[in-house]
């Protein structure tokens, strides 16, 4: 099971359930039990499409580019 949950700065974030840790990108560490719990779902491939939705309804157009394509 994987949790989906936000940091402070505002990137939505999974970690593994029972993980009492997760370092964001901007460089804080969160404790995962005192996060507010947006999502459960069941594997890796879910949770990452779960941020990507989440990621996408918070900040809009989020996705990716080939460089040949700019």
């Amino acid at each position: 099971m994987y949790l989906i949950f936000r940091c402070d700065c505002g990137r939505v974030l999974y970690g593994k359930e029972g993980v009492a840790t997760r370092k964001c990108v901007c460089g804080k560490t969160l404790k995962v039990k005192s996060r507010r719990i947006f999502r459960k779902v069941a594997t890796r491939e879910e949770a990452s499409e779960a941020v990507q939705e989440m990621q996408n309804e918070i900040y809009g157009n989020t996705d990716f580019k080939l460089a040949s394509d700019l």
